[in-house]
């Protein structure tokens, strides 16, 4: 944006943040600069903001606190507002929520398309909206998150569309604000359809998709921002008056954290919740007496165990996971929660879907090929590093690496008899393949039950205890054809 368009005597400088992932040196370096700024323009004329995602329970000290160590950062930097992004609605149950939210944090948190769905009705901690006065002018913010009814239900939440819910706000609020501001954790896309559709709003911050508008996007008069992804910036919206028309400006832009200094307070609160949750983290859950060694390129104890825990989990006739879940294998001694949490940190469910045994076919046929087992993916909650091959319980194969890709298996087994391309199968799978990712046969499952609130680690740490399922992981499930 034309820099003659930042006014240079702000009478508001709005500052927001999204999907820092829990990437938490980069929050405190934010909390840094919100405090610099206040320093500056003083806390009457300053308001921070955070759209979502904020919680990754991949990082320790967010696991190991029940998410604590970022809502405690998000309070010393001095947030006005939080929205609940999907890592945050999809990862803790309806009680933990109330804990960080309801009782821990010291910010209104906003959603105007979330409901307990045994109240029909928003939390005490929940808010739709809110409106905030600084310096002069009424501030109207309104929060949404991301719908995936599906999963919401399994936690107790009924999600509304989030269209016609921020209307419905939009509506109430716009005859009361100076600006009207979307606090949407709903990705670009649904971000253009509400200033293509809504009249009124100012502003929509927006996260979810990790869009980086280093300038903001106009669609007629609305302005569309977001920082991208895992704090390595901060936006900054400098809110103006023209001289002379009155009207109000809007001069947006975004500021690199990487040579921001980390605010020493945050720091602080940064090195307590690294030795508590270490401490947390430390009991034992399993005692191995032998090791489980990992391979993602092909068939490993480590990853068949994996399996074998997720067909019992979810009580199907055949296990299908990526061995790229897990990030190494297992010494034999003490597994504490700790280092399982360290080699299975994606926030990944199980699942269990009815799949056509041409399905399950073509998605072994793929797991034979380099080109899927080395493959980069992201997203989805996914936070290993390569896909990996397809671990099997339930089922056997064997192949001839000399035939054609795609044609390699010469035999495959399920439940003692040849699988049949045309029958259907319960398979105990993962929710990330549900999606389209990686071994997209997978996504062509029907009559799909997702099992929440556990994750993958859960599942293994199950297994891990079980003398069965760990005599059972070294039996082979392939056997190549020489």
């Amino acid at each position: 944006m034309d820099e003659r368009s930042i006014d240079r005597e702000p009478l508001v400088v709005l500052l927001h943040s999204n999907d820092i992932h829990s990437r938490l040196e980069e929050a405190a370096r934010i909390s840094d600069y919100i405090a610099d700024t206040r320093r500056m323009f003083g806390a009457d004329r300053v308001l921070a903001v955070d759209i979502g995602d904020h919680l990754d329970r991949m990082r320790p000290e967010t696991e190991g606190s029940g998410g604590s160590v970022n809502i405690e950062l998000l309070n010393a930097a001095g947030y006005e507002a939080g929205v609940p992004g999907n890592n945050e609605g999809l990862t803790y149950t309806k009680e933990e929520l109330e804990r960080l939210y309801g009782s821990e944090a010291k910010f209104p948190v906003l959603c105007c398309n979330l409901e307990d769905a045994d109240a029909g009705e928003l939390p005490e901690w929940l808010l739709p909206s809110l409106v905030v006065p600084k310096n002069g002018l009424a501030i109207g913010l309104i929060g949404a998150t991301a719908p995936y009814p599906n999963f919401y239900g399994l936690l107790g939440w009924t999600v509304k569309e989030p269209v016609e819910a921020i209307r419905k706000q939009a509506e109430q609020l716009r005859p009361t604000v100076d600006v009207l501001v979307v606090l949407s954790h709903l990705g670009l896309p649904v971000d253009r359809r509400l200033a293509e559709e809504i009249p009124g709003i100012d502003l929509i911050l927006g996260g979810h998709t990790h869009h980086q508008l280093d300038e903001p996007i106009a669609v007629g008069t609305t302005l569309l921002c977001g920082t991208g992804k895992f704090g390595e910036h901060v936006g900054r919206i400098e809110i103006g008056r023209d001289a002379a028309s009155g009207r109000l400006t809007y001069g947006a832009r975004l500021l690199a954290t990487a040579s921001m200094r980390e605010e020493p307070r945050a720091a602080m609160l940064l090195e307590r919740f690294k030795e508590s949750a270490r401490v947390s983290m430390s009991r034992t859950c399993a005692v191995l007496d032998r090791a489980l060694p990992l391979d993602t390129d092909r068939e490993s104890p480590l990853a068949n165990l994996l399996a074998a825990g997720v067909r019992r989990w979810t009580g199907a006739d055949i296990g299908l996971v990526n061995s790229g879940q897990l990030l190494g294998g297992l010494a034999a001694g003490e597994i504490s929660d700790g280092l399982l949490h360290s080699l299975c940190p994606s926030p990944v469910n199980p699942c269990r879907i009815l799949l056509k045994g041409g399905r399950i076919r073509l998605a072994l046929e793929q797991s034979l090929l380099e080109e899927y087992t080395r493959m980069e993916i992201r997203g989805f909650g996914f936070r290993g590093r390569v896909l990996g091959c397809l671990a099997m319980d339930g089922i056997e194969l064997e192949w001839d690496e000399r035939r054609p890709a795609g044609s390699r298996i010469t035999s495959l087994r399920a439940g003692g008899s040849d699988l049949d391309d045309d029958t259907e199968y319960s398979v105990g799978t993962l929710d990330m393949f549900t999606f389209g990712v990686g071994y997209l046969s997978l996504k062509e499952g029907r009559d799909i039950r997702y099992f929440l609130p556990e994750f993958l680690r859960h599942v293994l740490a199950e297994e891990l205890r079980s003398p069965d399922g760990l005599d059972g992981c070294f039996l082979r499930r392939t056997r190549p054809r020489s």
